[in-house]
């Protein structure tokens, strides 16, 4: 199992911020907007989905990675940090998946 972590993939989107956009990927598509960055992280996702639905393992994790990543990239976009959301689904631990849903306001 690898010691590589969420927490470290977002270390690393956080230190390109500052980057060159010719040089990093990741500065590139945060100066292209939210849109943009949103619009990739969507056809990284459904990539994800074919290759679950293709049954295709390999694929799949590298198409998670790239799910992973590209979601990191988007929340640094909408000013959300890695750690709010973490907060949030710790918070979501307390209760069952069904009752957490029929909790919320319709």
């Amino acid at each position: 199992m690898s010691n590589f972590t969420l927490a470290d993939l977002d270390a690393i989107i956080a230190a390109r911020v500052c980057g060159d956009a010719a040089a990093s990927y990741t500065k590139s598509l945060l100066d292209a907007g939210v849109a943009r960055t949103a619009k990739k992280f969507g056809e990284e996702s459904v990539e994800a989905v074919i290759a679950a639905v293709q049954g295709d393992r390999r694929e799949l994790t590298k198409e998670a990675a790239d799910v992973l990543y590209h979601l990191l990239v988007l929340l640094r976009a909408g000013g959300v940090s890695l750690d709010e959301v973490l907060a949030e689904l710790q918070s979501r631990t307390a209760q069952s998946g069904h009752a957490e849903k029929a909790a919320r306001p319709k």
